[in-house]
C-alpha cells in the first residue's frame, strides 16, 4: 500500500475529500475555503466533493458556484434527501484519490486536524484511519446511542476492542474500491470500511462545537440506523425470533406431557379440552420456529437479490467532465 505523501501524476489527486452538505448554507463556505488551504499548505493534490443531500436552504446553489469556479471542486446535488451515508456512497463513487476523506459539512471536523490522519496512515501502512474525538461535542443521547452503535459494530462487524469509529475518517482507495462494489440499498459507511480494511486505526483529533443549526441525528434517526445495522447486516433478530419458537416449542412439549398425565389421572371436566391445548401450544411453538428458518432464508436472498439504487443524482458541477 503506498504512503499517504507517495508522489503521483499530476491526473490524479492525491486525496479526495467527500462532505455530505445539508442545510449548511451559512458555514459550508468557510469549511470549503478552510480545506483547500490546509491542501495548499501542506502542498498535496486533491478534490473535494461535496454532495448536496436535498438541502432546503441555498446550500446548492453555494456549492455548484465553488464548483463552477474551482476545478479541484465537485458539487453533486441529490434528488431527494437519502441521508448521511448515501450521500457518502455517492462521493465515494465519484472520488479519484489514492486516499478519501470523509468529514462534516459544520466544522466540528477542523479540516486542519486531516495532517494527524494522514501521519497515522504512513506511521504504520493503515488503510482506514478513525478520527478519535478528544473531547466530544454531542449531546448526551447521541453519545448513548453511540456506545449502541458501537456495541453492534462490534458484534455485527467484528470492531477490533478498543477501535473508535467516527466519521471524521481516511480510507485508502482499495477499501473505497471495495465499498462501493457492495451492492446494497440500505450503506453502512462505518461498517463496510470495517468489513474491507485489513488494518483499521485511530488517532486523536479535535471535535469543535458546533457553530450553526442543530444536529438532524434525532433519536428517531438514531433508532433508524440500529435497525439498518440489525436488519440488513445480520440475522440476529431472526435468529432472536427462531430461540425463542425453539423455547415455545420445548416448553409446549414439556407442557403437553404434563397435560396429558394430568387428563389420564384426572378426569377433565371439558372433553377434548386436553387434546386441544396441547395440540395448540404444540404446533404454534413449530410454527414461530418455521417462521424463524425460512425467514434466515429469505433475508438473505432479498439482500442478494436487491437491485434498487441507494440514490439518485439530479446534477453534478464538475469542470473536468
Amino acid at each position: 500500500m503506498a504512503s499517504p505523501r507517495t508522489r503521483r501524476t499530476p491526473a490524479t489527486p492525491g486525496y479526495s475529500v467527500v462532505i455530505p452538505v445539508y442545510n449548511s448554507e451559512r458555514i459550508v463556505g468557510e469549511t470549503v475555503a478552510r480545506t483547500v488551504a490546509f491542501f495548499e499548505k501542506q502542498k498535496l493534490s486533491f478534490e473535494i466533493i461535496l454532495v448536496n443531500d436535498a438541502s432546503a436552504d441555498g446550500s446548492w446553489k453555494l456549492i455548484s458556484g465553488l464548483a463552477k469556479k474551482d476545478g479541484r471542486i465537485k458539487a453533486i446535488n441529490l434528488l431527494r434527501n437519502y441521508g448521511q451515508h448515501n450521500a457518502n456512497l455517492c462521493g465515494f463513487r465519484h472520488a479519484t484519490g489514492d486516499w478519501l476523506v470523509t468529514m462534516d459539512d459544520d466544522l466540528q471536523n477542523p479540516p486542519e486536524e486531516i495532517v494527524h490522519l494522514i501521519g497515522k496512515a504512513a506511521e504504520g501502512h493503515h488503510d482506514l484511519v478513525l478520527g478519535r474525538f478528544r473531547t466530544k461535542q454531542h449531546a448526551s443521547y447521541r453519545r448513548w446511542g453511540s456506545k449502541v452503535v458501537n456495541w453492534l459494530n462490534g458484534k455485527i462487524f467484528d470492531k477490533p476492542e478498543g477501535l473508535v469509529l467516527s466519521n471524521y475518517r481516511m480510507l485508502h482507495k482499495d477499501v473505497v474500491r471495495r465499498i462501493c462494489d457492495y451492492q446494497s440499498p440500505f450503506p453502512y459507511i462505518p461498517g463496510l470500511a470495517l468489513m474491507f480494511s485489513a488494518s483499521p486505526a485511530n488517532v486523536d483529533v479535535d471535535h469543535q462545537p458546533r457553530r450553526e443549526g442543530k444536529s438532524s441525528y434525532t433519536l428517531f434517526r438514531i433508532a433508524k440506523l440500529v435497525a439498518t445495522i440489525l436488519f440488513n447486516y445480520s440475522s440476529f433478530p431472526l435468529r432472536l425470533v427462531m430461540g425463542v419458537g425453539l423455547a415455545v416449542s420445548l416448553g409446549s412439549f414439556v407442557f403437553g406431557i404434563a397435560v396429558l398425565v394430568h387428563g389420564f389421572m384426572h378426569h377433565s371436566a371439558v372433553p377434548g379440552w386436553t387434546t386441544l391445548a396441547v395440540l395448540l401450544s404444540f404446533l404454534n411453538g413449530m410454527l414461530m420456529l418455521m417462521v424463524g428458518i425460512l425467514g434466515e432464508y429469505m433475508v438473505r436472498l432479498l439482500t442478494q437479490a436487491s437491485g434498487r439504487a441507494p440514490y439518485q443524482v439530479k446534477e453534478v458541477v464538475d469542470l473536468d467532465r
